[in-house]
């Protein structure tokens, strides 16, 4: 550009011709008159890209190019495979950035898919949409490190979100978490999008066409939203849950959250979730909280009624004294081996009845082959055999969380009455468990050790004498002024046949 500046200032100044101009300078005298004329100064861009090297294999490369459009996309020509066949095949001697250039525009020309996709703004509608997804974590349980599935429901147009955490991903737990993500935004988004999970699709068919599975059918109908499903392969058609997902992962569960149960990390996050929409998301004018409070009246009302969210299972107790749901076994008490009984399978529990009585709660499983034993239901069976003892598996797993107290005591009983006798009394004291909490069952058991009380008698005694208030007895005031007894009284007593 200088030379160009000095050329003309040079030609119109100080009357310099071409020939001066062009030795000077070092240009062409074509180039002078350009420059003189004003036309523009430098290279100008090609109109049309020649290719000389390749003009002979351009309709190959072509030709390879058009058939692609029937592969599949995994098993299309990329640029360096072209570049390959052409020199293998046909003895190319050019260079890779050649074929590399034709490539790129032979794409565009032919419509193949190129490696960047165009997106489409769009601004929804307040209340009407929101985006469902699942994501993963691990967490501190009970000191017990674990993985867990995540459920997030969010908002197109506010972006106000919900989180709530489970031990996986069954349809069952996916139904809890819509009813709890409804009462957390007070109603129901018309329209819920989704990817093609299989809690939801039995099977993807062409095109937007879904076999929807039977128990997902009925939960949407009962909530009256409509469900939307994307294209397979194609998360960003529900990006903003997509994001949400890890989002969640880094800023509510960063450092590993640690929580005695699953139900208090839950409220943990719950909060966060509450907290979270007093800034603004990008290219919106309003806070989250603003435009939620906002889209809050668009939200269908939910039913009056709370969906029956459970699965009844009815089966046999087995000789283990268990009952087999879900390959898993839960204990009933011993005495019902055999019996038939009705199981209800809820979330976070399992309950157990016979004859509509319930004879026990569980905490769910969600693993296979795992046992939910609860000790009480085979005290009195272990009792009758207690050679068993040591090895029942109700007993092992309870002594993992015994305090160091049980286990003193039960030396003591068995080095005072023998292993069989001490073995029977110390299981009476475990009994003691099912009539008063353990913190006073065990206090009770300190105190015997501490008073070298080596039967289960001393134990119940202290139980049930612990919180006995004894009235005391008041002191006799001025004995000296009472009369004197008479004594003839006695005499007279005495003669009374």
């Amino acid at each position: 550009m200088d030379q160009y500046e000095f050329v003309r200032t040079a030609h119109r100044n100080y009357g310099k011709n071409i020939s001066e101009l062009s030795r000077l300078t070092g240009h062409s005298r074509n180039t002078i008159k350009k420059a003189i004329r004003g036309e523009p100064w430098g290279y100008s861009e090609r109109k049309q890209q020649s290719f000389p090297v390749l003009g002979s294999y351009l309709p190959v490369i072509t030709q390879w190019l058009k058939k692609d459009k029937d592969q599949p996309k995994k098993q299309r020509h990329t640029s360096r495979r072209i570049y390959n066949r052409l020199r293998v095949e046909h003895g190319y001697t050019g260079g890779e950035s050649t074929v590399r250039r034709y490539v790129r525009m032979a794409r565009l020309e032919l419509g193949l898919n190129p490696s960047t996709q165009a997106f489409i703004p769009c601004v929804p509608d307040a209340g009407r949409e929101a985006e469902v997804d699942w994501g993963t974590t691990t967490a501190v349980l009970a000191g017990e490190t674990v993985r867990l599935k995540f459920f997030c429901m969010r908002s197109k147009y506010s972006g106000k979100h919900f989180v709530r955490l489970y031990p996986c991903e069954r349809q069952q737990a996916f139904f809890d978490a819509h009813i709890k993500a409804f009462e957390f935004f007070g109603g129901i988004f018309p329209v819920l999008i989704y990817d093609n999970l299989t809690t939801a699709v039995q099977k993807v068919l062409r095109g937007r066409g879904r076999i929807k599975q039977g128990g997902f059918r009925k939960f949407k109908a009962f909530h009256n939203f409509e469900a939307r499903f994307c294209n397979p392969a194609s998360g960003h058609e529900k990006g903003g849950v997509e994001g949400l997902v890890g989002f969640a992962r880094r800023n509510y569960m960063v450092p590993v959250p640690e929580a005695a149960n699953l139900e208090e990390l839950n409220d943990q996050i719950l909060r966060q979730c509450v907290d979270y929409g007093s800034h603004t998301v990008a290219g919106r004018s309003q806070s989250v909280d603003t435009l939620y409070a906002e889209e809050k009246g668009h939200l269908l009302a939910p039913p009056e009624a709370i969906y029956s969210n459970i699965q009844l299972h009815e089966v046999r107790a087995d000789k283990y004294a268990t009952a087999m749901v879900d390959k898993n076994r839960y204990s009933v008490p011993w005495r019902h081996v055999g019996c038939k009984l009705k199981v209800i399978q809820y979330v976070e529990r399992v309950e157990i009845f016979f004859s509509g009585k319930r004879l026990a709660v569980h905490e769910r499983l969600y693993a296979s082959n795992k046992w939910s034993l609860i000790p009480e239901h085979y005290l009195e069976l272990i009792q009758e055999r207690p050679m068993s003892f040591n090895s029942a598996r109700p007993i092992k797993q309870w002594r993992e969380h015994w305090p160091e107290s049980l286990h003193r005591l039960l030396a003591s009983f068995c080095s005072h009455q023998g292993e069989t006798k001490g073995i029977k009394d110390f299981i009476s004291v475990l009994m003691l468990y099912g009539q008063y909490s353990s913190s006073e069952v065990e206090a009770a058991v300190e105190l015997a050790l501490e008073k070298n009380i080596h039967a289960s008698d001393g134990v119940q005694h202290i139980l049930l004498y612990a919180n006995e208030v004894i009235a005391p007895i008041a002191p006799l005031e001025n004995w000296t002024s009472l009369p004197s007894p008479d004594l003839a009284v006695y005499g007279e007593l005495g003669g009374v046949q």
